[in-house]
Formats: structure tokens, C-alpha cells, sequence
């Protein structure tokens, strides 16, 4: 069934779009006598020039298959201007040289990062916890020195790493300034926190048990944590990964690591004391050294826990000078560290509510709106309806990708979605691909809510629409009575009558459930239409053909009987009921068509002279 006049939507309708239409001057269709112009100028954005020198990562994302995930994470952008002389790929290693986006070399730093758990975890626990012991665990002796050995071949590999250059961006790949730069940087410091004091103590003394100057300088260990800032940094910028679980897991590892260093320091002073029963855990627990390590151990972190979360039952409470003091700077500390907790939690779960108390907000202001004007049920219907439909369309964030996304990539984003649609459209049966193709990258994705006019009558042809999915009714407006004169479905078009033929639309439009359509603008088909003339005639025999009798042309009474070749002898003839009207802009339509205006009815009037 074909569909009746339409009218163009008001710029105040309420359809939330979804994607916008592209006016770039290289989308535009231009006149060519080469009927192969056409096709290039609808795939010249998609073949567009690769800049040179840009290896792997230069290629199209959209077509290239060889770019996962996690390559994503590894884009490095070049200069501008740089040539393949002056910038490489990154993430290929060269020789002996590597390369910090290398997968291998990724998987070494993860590695690493781990070691630095097991550091950050052991070392307190065991200056506090396991120093007066009387034989120090041998284990615990052979894990700490395959860990620091893992550190010193991490030292060698790194006069081998490449690095960004932090002016120009570029990969500096030469040994020489590798090895200037990192032994003017963090060599010093690392090899500091890699020597095994404690072992170089025993190999000069002879002395299993040293003193705790010894065991402070282990403390340059912790200088390995900048690697934990990495990797978590690095983690948030991976898309295979939630960045909302990764920023909470480095919130908790900073809040596990302090409450863990806490405790072994605070354990640590009152081991450290003289007086064993004038300490926090003497009062509590006479002869405490003698008790087994994991109850000392868990009672500090209990002490720990209970003073940054500011409880503080006041059963394990400082008793000497020194503890006080050391209270005294933790709670300090306690309170920039809780700000910054809850601080970023706030804004993790302030961001997830953010739009739903902002759409809320906006229902609630339409809803005074409607009410202090008086308006009619059926307009705040409308409104609330609009609304709805705008907040579920906006959460998809399609509209903010596309505009984001570069021409290519939307024009075949929209050839995906909507070319389907468009070949089903009866006006554009037997139309060339190329017009086709240009057509489908003009239109623009719009929901409509219920019972909302997407055309009024008599407003002028600037739009006309493809039905996607659900349903409009074709409403005829006389002063205040409204009568349903037809529906149309997926699939069907409206609108086209008063592009073509140039005049306001006659009828109503509205959606009877929510819709999807597709929206094109008439100035777009008529400029595709004028670029190639087999196409123009087309759609002039299509449009035609579907309405074959249809009163509201104000036309004349044109009604095609039998097959297709009597359908094309007959529309020549029909330029004279068109002339007879004095619809000049359609005729003119038809003049365009090389519909000829010479052939006349039985009394030898022709659209020239009737």
C-alpha cells in the first residue's frame, strides 16, 4: 500500500536523533559526465591516503582483522609529518632492543608487579614479626633472594628498553641513549632497592641477627612500588577491562598495603620497647613474644583497621610516649587517606547516577510546566513520553560515537544498518547502487514515541521518512476532527508526495507505537536524483507507478491498467492531466524525466498547449 501526502517534521518535534547527517562538502554528490564519478565520490573517504611510514597501526580499524583488544591499548600516534625514516612501529622489538608495547615485555612488567605484591606484603612482616625469632626461616631467606635476583635481570633489561622520547613522542631505539638516559634517571635507585642488605650484613659480621639499621635500608625496597602506580594507570586505559572494578581493586590495594604497614610498624615499636608490659599489646597480652606470631599479628591489623576507619573501641590503645606519637601522625595520615578513598568512590558511584537524577529532575520540571500552564492531557503525554524516550536513546551514546567516528566509518556504519531498508523502499526500485549508497550515508536514525506527530498538515516538504520498525497512522485534519484514513508499516515511506510534487503535505502523520525511521532530507534526493538521469527517471516512474490513483496529487484521476509496457506508454500521457492542474513544480519534475510533451489525448491537446 503506498503512502499518502506528508509534511515535514517541526524543528520542535520531539524524535531523539540517534545519528546526525553528514554536510561535509566530500559527501556531496557532484554532476560528473563520467557515470563512474559517482562511486568515487562515495568510497573516496574509505580510500583515503594512509600517511606513510605508519606501519601496522596505520590501517583502518574497521577492516583490519589483525588488530585485537589489546592492541588498542598500544596505539602510539606519530608526529605530524613524521615519515617512515623518523617513526617506526612501537610495538616491534628491534635486535636487541626492546620495545615498552611490546606483548612479551607486558607480560614481564605484570610479572614484576607481582613480585612487588609479594615484597610490599612480606618485608613489614617480616621486620616486625620475625626478626626476634630465634633461627630466621631459611625459606623465607631463598624466596626473598629468587625475588631480588628477578629485580637485578629486570635492571639488565632495562638499558635494553626503548623509550618515548617527551618532546618529540618519538621511540628512541639507540643503546647509547638508552643507557645515558636511564643511568641519569632511576638506575641509582633501583640498584638501591635490589642490594640484599641484609645478606651483605651477614657476609661482613658473620651475625644471623643484625640490628635494625639494616633492616630500615630494606625499606628502599618499597621504592618498586612506582611500578603498582604503572600498571594500574595502564589498566585503566585497557578497554578489555572495567574501569570501574580496576579503580576500586587499586583503591583497596592502597587501603590494604597502609593498614598492613601500619600494623607491622605499630607491632614493631612496642617489640622494640624495653618494658614488654608497657606496651599496646602487653596490656593486653603478657609475654606476648612468647605467643604464636599470627595472634600478634592479627591483633595489630585489628588495632590498624579499627583506627582508620576512626572507631577506636579503646581496648588496644597507646601506652608509652612513642606509640602516642606514632598515633598521632597515623590519624593525621588517616585523614587525606579517607578523603581520597572517599572522594574517588564518590565519583565512581556519583557518575553511574549522575544522568537518571538529572532525567528525573527534567520529568519533574515538564510535569510543573504542564501543570502551570494548563496544558491538555494528551500534550504532557507527548512531553513526558518525549522525555522518556530521549533519556533511554541518550544512555546508548550513539549519537556522542557517531559524531565522534571520521566520515568513512559512519558512511559504512549506515550502509550496514539502513541499506537494507532502503532497497525494500518502493521509490528507489531499479535506482543504481552508487545513488543508493549516497542516499543511505544522508539519512539519519530517529525513535518516535507514541501518539507524537512526526508530520503535520500542511507543513512544507522538507523531510521525508522510512519506516523501520512499528507503525503510523495517516490522520486527515479537519478544524478539530481528526479521521484515521490509513496506516502504514515497516518497510513503507511517507513524505514523498510533497517532496516530489513540491507542495504542503495534505495529511497527518503520527506514530501509533514507538518507531523507528529513517529521515532523509528532500533537498538530499533531489540533488542525488539530478546527478545521473537513468536514476532520475527511475524514481519519477516508481513514484508514478505506486500512486497510481491518488486524488490528493491534485493531478487528475490517472489510473494505469495492465502490464508494465502499457504503465510506460501511458505516462507520457499523464503529463497532460499534470499540466491541466497547473502543478508546474511537478511538472517540471516530469520535463526533467525526458517524459515527452508532445503526445496528446484524442482531442490533440498536449501538456504544451492545453
Amino acid at each position: 500500500m503506498g503512502s499518502h501526502h506528508d509534511q515535514k517534521k517541526q524543528s520542535g518535534s520531539s524524535s531523539s536523533s540517534l545519528m546526525e547527517e553528514d554536510h561535509g562538502d566530500g559527501g556531496k554528490i557532484r554532476k560528473m559526465k563520467n557515470r563512474g564519478s559517482l562511486e568515487d565520490e562515495d568510497h573516496g573517504d574509505s580510500e583515503r591516503r594512509r600517511p606513510q611510514g605508519e606501519g601496522e597501526e596505520g590501517e583502518d580499524l574497521g577492516e583490519s582483522s589483525s588488530i585485537s583488544l589489546s592492541g588498542l591499548s598500544k596505539i602510539v600516534l606519530p608526529p605530524l609529518g613524521a615519515s617512515g625514516q623518523i617513526y617506526q612501529n612501537p610495538q616491534v622489538s628491534r635486535g636487541w632492543i626492546i620495545s615498552p608495547m611490546n606483548s612479551r615485555y607486558r607480560c614481564w612488567e605484570t610479572f614484576m608487579v607481582l613480585l612487588v605484591a609479594y615484597v610490599a606484603w612480606v618485608y613489614p612482616f617480616e621486620i616486625a614479626f620475625l626478626k626476634s625469632a630465634p633461627a630466621p626461616s631459611k625459606r623465607l631467606y631463598v624466596a626473598d633472594t629468587v625475588v631480588d635476583l628477578f629485580f637485578a635481570v629486570d635492571i639488565v633489561l632495562t638499558f635494553f628498553l626503548a623509550y618515548f622520547d617527551s618532546r618529540t613522542q618519538l621511540l628512541v631505539r639507540d643503546p647509547r641513549k638508552i643507557a645515558t638516559r636511564y643511568l641519569s634517571t632511576w638506575f641509582i635507585m633501583d640498584v638501591a632497592s635490589t642490594i640484599p642488605f641484609d645478606s651483605l650484613g651477614y657476609l661482613f659480621t658473620g651475625k644471623p641477627q643484625l640490628g635494625i639499621s639494616y633492616s630500615l635500608l630494606g625499606l628502599l625496597r618499597f621504592w618498586r612500588l612506582r611500578r603498582v602506580k604503572q600498571f594500574f594507570t595502564r589498566l585503566e586505559k585497557d578497554i578489555r577491562f572495567s574501569y570501574f572494578w580496576v579503580r576500586c581493586a587499586r583503591l583497596l590495594a592502597v587501603t590494604l598495603f597502609l593498614v598492613h604497614s601500619a600494623g607491622c610498624l605499630y607491632y614493631l615499636l612496642a617489640d622494640l620497647y624495653p618494658h614488654q608490659g608497657k606496651t599496646w599489646v602487653g596490656s593486653l597480652i603478657p609475654n606476648f613474644r612468647e605467643t604464636s606470631v599470627w595472634v600478634r599479628y592479627i591483633a595489630a591489623m585489628y588495632w590498624s583497621i579499627t583506627t582508620m576507619t576512626t572507631v577506636g573501641y579503646g581496648d588496644l590503645h597507646a601506652v608509652n610516649t612513642m606509640e602516642m606519637i606514632f598515633i598521632i601522625f597515623y590519624m593525621l595520615f588517616n585523614l587525606g587517606l579517607t578523603a581520597y578513598i572517599i572522594g574517588n568512590m564518590t565519583n565512581l558511584v556519583v557518575e553511574g547516577t549522575r544522568r537518571t537524577m538529572e532525567f528525573r529532575n527534567s520529568i519533574e520540571a515538564a510535569s510543573n510546566f504542564v501543570g502551570r500552564n494548563r496544558l491538555p492531557p494528551r500534550l504532557k503525554e507527548q512531553i513526558l513520553a518525549y522525555m522518556c524516550l530521549k533519556f533511554k536513546a541518550e544512555s546508548l551514546n550513539q549519537h556522542q560515537l557517531m559524531e565522534q567516528l571520521p566520515k568513512s566509518i559512519c558512511k559504512s556504519i549506515c550502509q550496514r544498518l539502513f541499506l537494507p531498508t532502503a532497497e525494500r523502499v518502493y521509490l528507489f526500485k531499479g535506482v543504481s547502487r552508487e545513488i543508493l549508497l549516497h542516499l543511505v550515508a544522508k539519512m539519519k536514525a530517529e525513535y518516535i514515541p507514541p501518539r507524537e506527530d512526526v508530520i503535520m498538515q500542511n507543513e512544507a516538504p522538507d523531510d521525508l521518512y522510512i519506516i523501520v520498525s512499528g507503525e503510523v497512522e495517516i490522520i486527515d485534519c479537519d478544524l478539530d476532527k481528526e479521521l484515521v484514513v490509513g496506516s502504514l508499516q515497516c518497510g513503507e515511506m511517507f513524505g514523498e508526495v510533497g517532496a516530489l510534487c513540491c507542495r504542503p503535505q495534505s495529511f497527518t502523520f503520527r506514530a501509533r507505537t514507538i518507531t523507528q525511521l529513517l529521515r532523509l532530507k528532500t533537498s538530499a534526493l533531489i540533488e542525488a536524483m539530478h546527478s545521473r538521469q537513468e536514476d532520475y527517471v527511475a524514481i519519477i516512474k516508481n513514484f508514478l507507478q505506486h500512486h497510481r490513483k491518488i486524488r490528493d496529487l491534485k493531478i487528475g484521476d490517472f489510473l494505469f491498467e495492465g502490464g508494465e509496457e502499457e504503465v510506460d506508454r501511458n505516462m507520457d500521457f499523464n503529463m497532460l492531466s499534470v499540466a491541466s492542474t497547473g502543478n508546474a513544480a511537478f511538472l517540471e519534475e516530469l520535463l526533467k524525466a525526458r517524459f515527452d510533451p508532445d503526445i496528446g489525448d484524442s482531442k490533440g491537446r498536449t501538456p504544451l498547449v492545453c
